[in-house]
């Protein structure tokens, strides 16, 4: 199957996405089939959204084996992963960034990654890749990989969310099947809607504005309900204020009517 030599095939606007068999799923691939993904352009462009011919693709899983484990300045750990299509794909970890000060929390806590289950061991004379409670992953293990797609210096890496360790070859064999029947069943051939399904698309979409413009319409007056609320508070916050106001200003004047009829009425 090639990306690079395929049938000319019509890019459907964003709004068919949610239709498109890719768009919403880890897609099945390999190595080097993520090399072979075009980068959208013009209005998709900056959304980390890749095509297979016209198949709109953000989510992707590969099995392969570890080949190499590399610690960037401790924000990042890349491995580089090899599944004999030809090529390899570095998947980065991103570290979570914990404070120097903290001695409550110390670099191998469990939460140390954005990745689940994932817990970077490092300390002086110790670097390692845990998997669960006590799993460590080395060189030369077959691991599972989800994540999403970015670039560094024009060469595609995954960026990754998920990771399980793949433990027999029947199993690492059923992803390949898995992976084989994927690639026959949807990515062979373009993705095609019918016309009756872009209207459909087109109807729901049409629906959604609608909705969407009822919630912020009743948003809206929601806001506008709290700051007429609001409004009334202060108003009687201000009438209740200045007849406070007033009953102390009677208060005062007659106690110091009090006050100088009892000078008056002290004898001489």
């Amino acid at each position: 199957m090639n990306n690079t030599k395929r049938e000319k095939a019509y890019i459907y606007p964003a709004w068919c996405f949610s239709a498109s068999p890719t768009y919403n799923i880890w897609v099945k691939l390999t190595a080097a089939e993520v090399h072979k993904l075009q980068p959208a352009k013009g209005d998709f462009e900056g959304q980390k959204l890749y095509f297979w011919v016209n198949h709109p693709i953000r989510f992707v899983r590969l099995v392969g084996s570890i080949v190499a484990i590399d610690d960037i300045h401790s924000k990042y750990t890349i491995l580089t992963i090899d599944d004999g299509s030809g090529a390899t794909l570095c998947a980065k970890v991103v570290r979570r960034p914990l404070p120097d000060d903290d001695p409550d929390h110390p670099v191998d806590r469990p939460d140390n990654t954005e990745v689940r289950d994932l817990n970077v061991v490092a300390r002086p004379g110790v670097f390692e890749l845990v998997l669960g409670a006590a799993d460590v992953l080395d060189i030369g293990a077959v691991v599972k990989v989800k994540g999403t797609l970015e670039e560094f210096r024009g060469v595609k890496q995954l960026v990754l969310k998920r990771i399980v360790r793949v433990r027999t070859t029947d199993e690492e064999a059923r992803a390949w099947a898995e992976l084989a029947a994927f690639r026959t069943a949807v990515l062979a051939t373009p993705w095609r809607l019918s016309e009756q399904e872009i209207q459909r698309l087109r109807a729901d979409r049409a629906a959604q504005r609608r909705r969407d413009e009822e919630r912020g319409r009743q948003e809206a007056e929601r806001r506008q309900q709290k700051r007429e609320r609001h409004a009334e508070f202060m108003e009687r916050k201000k009438q209740h204020d200045a007849k406070r106001d007033r009953w102390l200003a009677r208060m005062e004047r007659k106690m110091s009517a009090n006050a100088l009829d009892r000078q008056h009425q002290r004898p001489p």
